[in-house]
């Protein structure tokens, strides 16, 4: 247990992987979280707490990686497992969010399985990584590759939040980096790397369910030109609304997150 949430792990034929879930609305929301240091397990009570306002309309699924994730796993195969996870506990037309990878993971389930997706939310993320964004990725992955968890944690957050939030936390990113296990810098290593040449651009078209695109014009991570993107390629079927002074991380830091989400996600098709 982590707080009152309860870590549930979820088998299908070939792999497991943990899950947690909260809320007691009718339909179903799947979070998909983008890269993290240390599993979102471990916040789960965090997580819920923040997402109390969806509560009662959704039952919200939060997924992990899959536990064994392999070497030179690709975003494709994390969408494929994730597809399975959601089949095998008997999830489908569900309401989709995905944060940074998350929202790459996301677009690929709803471009492989579109039976599976009803509504599509993509937070911070993009449809390639272009070798300028990757580079970023490089300088992560050799943070995780020398075992310096504090030099990773103290970057990627700088990355990820504006100055003055970024300021509040790195005191709490420090002491987390005490206690990293290899074994997270193992799987860190593998979901950063696999976003090297990852590109569905062309693909977005192929997407026909609706699609809420939430960017930020101050994404140091990914930038924002690439939630615009995504709009652009989606057309008539997407909406997008961009933030500034929030960050990459504008999901966890702007105060209007979550009712948005929650407006497109109850808001009848015409």
């Amino acid at each position: 247990m982590t707080g009152k949430i309860k870590i549930e792990t979820v088998e299908t034929e070939n792999f497991a992987m943990d899950y947690f879930r909260f809320g007691h609305g009718d339909a179903a929301l799947v979070m998909l979280p983008g890269i993290s240091v240390q599993s979102v397990m471990g916040s789960a009570a965090a997580v819920a707490g923040a997402y109390r306002p969806l509560t009662d309309d959704f039952t919200i699924w939060l997924f992990d990686r899959r536990k064994d994730l392999p070497p030179a796993c690709s975003i494709r195969d994390m969408a494929r497992d994730t597809a399975a996870a959601l089949r095998t506990l008997g999830l489908e037309r569900v309401n989709l969010f995905g944060a940074s990878q998350g929202g790459m993971i996301a677009m690929e389930i709803a471009l492989g399985c579109p039976e599976l997706v009803q509504k599509l939310v993509l937070g911070s993320s993009s449809s390639r990584i272009t070798e300028e964004q990757y580079r970023r990725f490089e300088k992560w992955i050799r943070f995780a590759e020398e075992k310096d968890a504090e030099g990773l944690y103290l970057s990627f957050g700088e990355m990820l939040y504006p100055a003055d939030v970024f300021g509040q936390v790195r005191g709490l990113l420090t002491e987390l980096a005490k206690n990293v296990p290899d074994e997270d810098l193992r799987r860190f290593i593998i979901q950063a790397e696999s976003t090297k040449g990852f590109d569905i651009t062309d693909e977005l078209e192929k997407i026909s369910c609706p699609v809420l695109v939430l960017g930020s014009n101050d994404d140091r991570v990914l930038g924002g030109e690439a939630s615009r993107l995504i709009a652009e390629r989606l057309g008539s079927r997407a909406e997008l609304f961009m933030y500034d002074g929030y960050g990459h991380a504008a999901y966890d830091t702007a105060p209007d997150y979550k009712d948005r989400i929650l407006r497109f996600l109850t808001q009848r098709a015409d």
